[in-house]
């Protein structure tokens, strides 16, 4: 495996996720309590005995630059290999411009993969959740001496259309190919992880050929290239919208998920604070919950999903909900059905998913928020007494003021305030508002 270069695709917009990726990229957006999306991609890497990983960001890096550092939580903080992040850059002769798609990333990093001593190059999108040992993969691809093999599984046939839709003959090599199709031939779809030869892919990389589903596979089909499948049937969900993300938190608590995170086979591994163990006061109810370090519990927390950090004063409620780092939620609140960003402050008395489960989708985002789950954007502040319905948007950094309403009806959403916008008031008083949380919970450090 000392001869694979892997190239993990991490600069997407993640749209479908609302807010959470409003202010991150995709993998960058928090999961399972202490972990982020692009920590099993990583984790999957180093398992699999693969040290030398590129990753190409893009959009909204910050937050996963400040993740992978160095990449000394992944062992990848090495002089030779390693962890290397690359963005997009101006070359001299050719406007700036962000990717084109996944082929085009590569592409205008190919110079780092043909400096490098692979003969295999392994691309991995890096905003799914999933565990794959890559070596079996890769050997398969030697072994047919291929020029693709693309990591293939069945999915639900209403999931179909938005992915690659394949053909496998019995010898497993591609015979058809649909990407995205409205109406799908099979439900036999790719995974988005490819082990290219690196001879095939530099000639089949080329500028007219910006997406690897759209462009360069029908391509290679086309000229007659060795294009393969590879099934696997472990687990692997694609968290692309805010009803999956919600349901795959939610699948960590059941008795015997599928995605085992105790396995000590196979540890995700990712950067993790130093903080205090979680504290259960004498008043806490935790009951079918995944509570991480840092987090202070005297309410009741059921069926639910806490990051490092959070903080549930005596009387308040979690239920079925995902509560990012550092939140505090105060006493006589109840969180149903939701998911709060990090740092959130929920005043007292209020609650966020108020009523029954309600079929109007939002107003601003019908196609994403539409099965009943509020979201509540990073560093929001919600009022005391506030009734907060279903499929609301609270957008990041609001403050008490910007609700014009205590009552925020099924369906609404509350932005800041066009005119504390034009007058900064909403870094200065999300700086206000951080600094009272912090002194409520001792102090948040996480970023992003």
């Amino acid at each position: 495996m000392k001869r694979t270069l892997a190239v993990i695709l991490a600069g997407g917009e993640g749209e479908r996720l609302s807010i959470l990726s409003s202010e991150r990229a995709k993998p960058a957006v928090p999961f399972g309590g202490k972990y982020r999306i692009i920590d099993f991609t990583l984790s999957n890497c180093v398992n699999s005995d693969i040290d030398d990983v590129v990753v190409l960001t893009q959009y909204n890096p910050r937050s996963l630059n400040d993740h992978i550092g160095l990449g000394r939580a992944w062992d990848l903080d090495r002089n030779r290999g390693g962890v290397k992040l690359l963005q997009p850059y101006i070359s001299r002769g050719r406007v700036a411009e962000w990717y084109g798609g996944t082929a085009d990333a590569v592409l205008r990093n190919m110079n780092v993969i043909e400096h490098s001593n692979a003969d295999t190059v392994l691309l991995l999108a890096g905003d799914h959740i999933y565990k794959m040992d890559y070596q079996p993969f890769v050997a398969a691809h030697r072994r047919r001496r291929a020029d693709v093999t693309i990591a293939v599984r069945r999915v639900p046939l209403a999931d179909a259309t938005r992915m690659g839709i394949l053909a496998l003959d019995d010898a497993d090599r591609v015979v058809e190919w649909q990407e995205k199709p409205k109406q799908p031939k099979s439900d036999l779809a790719s995974m988005g992880v490819y082990v290219f030869s690196r001879k095939a892919l530099g000639r089949f990389l080329t500028e007219d050929r910006a997406d690897f589903g759209n462009h360069v596979i029908p391509a290679m089909l086309a000229e007659g290239a060795r294009v393969f499948g590879y099934r696997y049937s472990g687990y692997w969900q694609d968290v692309g919208t805010v009803q999956s993300y919600w349901e795959t938190n939610m699948a960590l608590l059941d008795d015997e998920p599928d995605l085992d995170l105790y396995d000590k086979d196979w540890v995700i591994h990712t950067r993790s604070e130093e903080r205090a163990p979680a504290k259960v006061g004498p008043t806490a109810q935790v009951h079918r919950s995944l509570v991480s370090h840092g987090c202070q519990i005297d309410g009741t927390v059921v069926n639910s999903v806490l990051s490092p950090g959070v903080r549930v004063d005596v009387g308040a409620v979690v239920r079925d909900s995902i509560v990012m780092f550092d939140s505090v939620i105060r006493s006589g609140a109840v969180i149903d059905r939701s998911i709060l960003d990090k740092q959130v402050v929920v005043g007292p008395g209020a609650i966020v998913g108020h009523g029954p489960l309600d079929d109007r989708p939002n107003r601003q985002e019908p196609g994403r928020l539409n099965t009943g789950i509020t979201v509540v954007g990073k560093n929001a502040v919600i009022p005391r007494g506030a009734r907060i319905g279903r499929n609301v948007k609270i957008a990041a950094e609001v403050r008490t003021t910007d609700f014009p309403t205590k009552v925020i009806r099924s369906g609404d959403s509350v932005e800041v305030q066009s005119t504390r916008r034009r007058t900064g008031g909403a870094r200065g008083s999300a700086s206000t508002a951080a600094a009272a949380a912090a002194g409520a919970r001792g102090g948040g450090r996480t970023r992003g």
